[in-house]
Order: structure tokens, then sequence, then C-alpha cells
């Protein structure tokens, strides 16, 4: 999972509702690009480098997964839909968006599609008077000095704040869930969306350690004689982890959020063990199970057989590549069914196989919308 990184960008407009083409442009950028952090102040000044109606500007950080590449990508998509038509003249002219991405972190890259940091930022002042209100303290990546700096040291004539400004988008909330667990089969991205969750919403991340587990590829070349051994070994690995992990709260976290249930032991089991070998484990689980901290919210992520091999596929665990389709067909009908004989449990079962949470923040949010909405 890429971690995240905050992009700098400055808006712009001088045409038509001016500040409504900004605000649209924070709504769109939350929804493409990623979390809007911090809003700058909002500025007026004359048109630069060409006769026209006066600009206002403003400055956001965004926190976002995506490569600069592709974040230039969705700030240009955003401005066609918004109106704008690029000419083929390099000249300036009067425009209802303007989009630029100024600074990603420390990215320094020179393109024929893209320049960071953006190489005018340090002369204009609708940019530096934003993007000061933000990210004073930031340096900048080439100049090595601090944007206060660069602010302080450019000509502020014809700068002005005015009155009106941009509102923050809101956060989906977690509020009222103290411990989440994210269960799907195997490629169903459940530990890629936990990430996700934890990066965004401050939460304390449980993966689970399956790739130290020394019987997982054994397993998946003679599955009759490493069954038990691989269940066993899960099992206790499971209830250890979960059992020092939620007993550790965390002053600095708002929640918990997991990859996995526990109980995945079970649906699991009986699948792979023979019916004997079962009946023991099965007792030896509920011994462990009573014991530990039940999840306030159970999340099922839903793929369809097809996308789950397609996933498998394409994260290229070589001890996974002979997975048959009615084993996981299988795994998803005993999890359909463990979730049905839990009349207590508090689940949210979404079929995702049409989405792409990871390269696509709609589908992301869109999860989101059904989990907390």
């Amino acid at each position: 999972m890429k971690p995240l990184q905050t992009a700098y960008i400055a808006l712009g407009s001088n045409q038509g509702a001016r500040i409504d083409f900004l605000q649209k442009a924070v709504t769109a950028i939350q929804q493409k690009i990623g979390q809007v952090e911090r809003i700058s102040k909002v500025y007026e000044t004359p048109a630069f480098g060409f006769d026209g109606e006066p600009f206002i500007n403003a400055c956001i950080a965004v926190q976002t997964r995506f490569k600069p590449q592709k974040v230039l990508r969705q700030l240009l998509e955003i401005e066609q839909n918004l109106g704008r038509q690029r000419a083929v003249s390099t000249g300036y002219q009067n425009r209802p968006i303007d989009l630029d991405l100024l600074l990603q972190e420390q990215e320094t890259i020179t393109s024929n599609d893209l320049s960071l940091p953006h190489p005018e930022m340090q002369h204009r002042n609708f940019v530096l008077a934003p993007l000061n209100d933000i990210a004073s303290e930031v340096v900048h990546p080439l100049k090595k000095v601090k944007i206060k700096s660069l602010f302080e040291a450019v000509e502020k004539e014809g700068l002005q704040q005015i009155s009106a400004n941009l509102e923050l988008p809101k956060k989906f909330s977690f509020s009222g869930y103290n411990y989440i667990a994210v269960e799907g089969n195997i490629g169903a991205g459940k530990t890629s969306f936990s990430t996700m969750v934890s990066q965004d919403y401050n939460a304390k991340l449980i993966l689970e350690r399956f790739k130290d587990n020394p019987f997982l590829p054994k397993f998946y070349e003679d599955q009759p004689r490493y069954a038990f051994p691989l269940e066993m070994s899960f099992l206790a690995d499971r209830y250890q982890q979960l059992s020092d992990d939620l007993a550790q709260y965390d002053l600095f976290k708002d929640f918990v959020i997991s990859d996995y249930d526990v109980f995945k032991s079970l649906i699991f089991a009986k699948i792979t063990l023979h019916e004997d070998e079962y009946s023991l484990y099965q007792k030896l689980f509920h011994l462990m199970y009573k014991e530990l901290v039940k999840p306030d919210l159970y999340v099922y992520l839903y793929q369809n057989t097809e996308r789950l091999l397609e996933n498998i596929k394409k994260r290229g665990r070589e001890y996974e590549q002979n997975i048959e389709a009615d084993y996981l067909a299988n795994i998803n009908r005993s999890y359909l069914a463990f979730i049905k004989s839990q009349p207590g449990l508090n689940v949210k079962i979404i079929d995702i196989s049409e989405l792409d949470f990871v390269k696509n923040r709609e589908d992301y949010l869109s999860l989101l919308q059904e989990i907390t909405g």
C-alpha cells in the first residue's frame, strides 16, 4: 500500500461565479485525488500576463496516494469537467478554473508534462500568499528555503484578501466504533482497505501475519498432509495477536481496525480438515474464542470468484497461483453461512466485485459511504 503524500494545489478563477468554481474544484479534488486537509484564505489579484478580469486564488493541502503524474491528470480532467477549454496558444487567457500542482512532498520532476516544484511559483504573489497560509514551514525542494521566506521576498502589489471562504469537504465518521474487523476471501482486498482506513482515520491497524506461517506454502502443495498443522498454527497466532493488540489501548488512536476476525479460523478449518480433525479443532477454537474481544462492526468484502482469481494472479504470490475456483467459491459460501448464523453480529456485506478502491478514489469513497452511512 502506497504511503500518503501531501500535495499542494493552487486554484484560480476569473470567469463566472468565481468562488463557486473554486468550491466545486475542491469538492472534485476530494472525490478524485485525496482528502483535502487544509484550505487557505482567498485572495484577489489583477489578471497576470494579459488583459482580463481579476482572479481569485487559493491553495489547498491534499493527502493522496497517487503519484504526481496521476494527480496532474486528474486535475486536468477536473478543469475540463468544470468548463475550462485550453487554447492551442501558449499565452495566458481567461478561465473559469485553473488548477496547478505546486508541490508534492519533496518530489522533483522535469518532464514534458510536469515540472515539480512548479517552476514559477516563487515569482507569483497570488500563489505564495495562499500557500503561505497553509504551508509556511514547508521547504522548497530546490531553493531549500521555507515558503514563508519566498513569500516575504515577493512583491505584494495588487494582492488583496477577500471575505469569501472555501469550505473543507466533510470526512466520513467512524465514531461509535472501537473495533472494526474487515473480512473477505483470499484476494478480496481486506488488507489494502484496512490499511487505507487506518491511514485516513487515525486507527490502530492489526494485520494478519500469514506471511510468517511456514506451513502455508506447504499446504498449497499438499493440503491433506498440512491442513491440520496449518490451521492450528493460524489459530494460535491469531489468538495471540488479537489478545495482545486489543488489550493494549492506544491513547493516540481513535479506534482499531483489523484485516481479519479470528472466526475465520473455524471457517477455513471446516473446509480443509477431516471430520475428526475438525471436531477437535472446534473444541479448541471455542475455548479461545470466548476470551477474545468481539468486533462491534464486521465488514465482509465480497468479490465474485472470477475477480478473486484475477487479484490473486496480479499480486503474484507463487504459492497462491494454483488455488482453484471451487475452493474460493466454497470459502465465500462458508463466510456467508457463518454470518447468517450470528444474529447478534453487526455486519455489513458489501459486493465490491465491480470496484477498484485502490486505484479509483471514488470507489473507495463509495465503500466508506456504505460502511458509515
